[in-house]
């Protein structure tokens, strides 16, 4: 498992991340977008992937890593990569869930989803505080995936 220390940078907003070694990269041998179990300071671990963006390969280190790692921009972190090769897989929320089990081609619509669009229509039904949030969230991705 490559290991390496680095300093938090500023990206683009309020967002943070860890640079990558290039040679860390290509050792992976899988191009420059790299999914990895991150290992941050020995007792922090999350699911990432390297990517490329403006000449560095970086590791996103979104608001909740730097809030249950305490740690920001222009800290120093000692990082753990390995090859992430499980099946990157999104939990259905339960009500979502039911109108795609109703319409299988709903459901071959988002089981094509890549990992990413289908997190990013989980996460704000699962984050959703009262029953119309939810419900509208839950449409809002139905009229998306009968859209494709």
């Amino acid at each position: 498992m490559p290991e390496f220390t680095t300093t938090l940078i500023p990206t683009t907003g309020k967002n943070v991340a860890i640079v990558v070694p290039d040679d860390i990269v290509y050792g992976f041998e899988r191009g420059k977008r790299v999914p990895v179990t991150v290992q941050v300071d020995g007792d922090y671990t999350f699911h990432s992937s390297i990517a490329s963006m403006g000449g560095q390969f970086l590791i996103g280190f979104n608001a909740q890593t730097r809030a249950e790692t305490k740690k920001d921009a222009g800290d120093e972190v000692a990082v753990k990569v390995e090859l992430d090769e499980e099946p990157r897989t999104v939990e259905i929320p339960e009500p979502l869930a039911v109108l795609l089990s109703a319409e299988p081609e709903l459901l071959e619509a988002w089981n094509k989803l890549s990992y990413s669009k289908q997190r990013g229509h989980a996460e704000p039904i699962i984050a959703a505080r009262g029953e119309d949030t939810r419900a509208r969230r839950v449409e809002k991705v139905i009229r998306a995936l009968r859209s494709q």
